[in-house]
């Protein structure tokens, strides 16, 4: 989803001022990688352009005004597909309305992974910068209208509570946690 232009860009977090490295370790738990391009730079692999995060195959890419939430975003369609979807994955990670109310569940899960970060801020991000949800906010859709997301989850093998994947090593120092409010 593209958000405004630079000169109107909202207030969200950017891979600038992100804890880097607790990024890149969740990431790399899903089997992603991170590259990040040259400010001024195009990014490749990016659906909507500008500022928004690229995927090709299992690498994503980012320059340092791309939000935090893109790249959760684009991270979890990859997380979200199948075997045969990430073999082409260049660009457009296709997918459809199910597959599309997962990922953003699943970005507002992990976010709490993130140092620095946390689901109630990736949900601010993500009102800020355009989403759109039935109920008006992120919150409102994640805690009270998200049960087919949730769903989706789960028959993609993605625990709801945690957003541990069942094809997914466990982190180092314990167990997955939930959103915190």
């Amino acid at each position: 989803m593209s958000g405004p232009p630079a000169d109107q860009a909202p207030d969200v977090v950017r891979w600038q001022v992100a804890d880097r490295a607790s990024v890149a370790a969740l990431l790399d738990e899903f089997g992603l990688s991170m590259v990040q391009v040259p400010f001024d730079e195009s990014i490749p692999g990016s659906y909507w352009g500008d500022d928004e995060a690229g995927l090709i195959d299992n690498r994503v890419y980012v320059r340092p005004d791309t939000p935090l939430h893109s790249i959760l975003h684009e991270s979890c369609h990859y997380i979200c597909m199948d075997a045969p979807r990430r073999a082409t994955l260049h660009t457009d990670a296709g997918g459809d309305y199910e597959e599309e109310n997962a990922v953003c569940y699943l970005q507002i899960l992990l976010a709490d992974r993130i140092s620095g970060y946390s689901a109630a801020r990736c949900m601010l991000d993500m009102d800020r910068w355009g989403y759109t949800f039935r109920l008006g906010s992120a919150r409102a859709w994640f805690e009270r209208d998200a049960e087919d997301a949730r769903e989706a989850l789960k028959s993609r093998g993605i625990d709801p509570e945690t957003g541990a994947s069942r094809a997914q090593r466990a982190p180092q120092g314990g167990a997955f946690r939930g959103p915190t409010p």
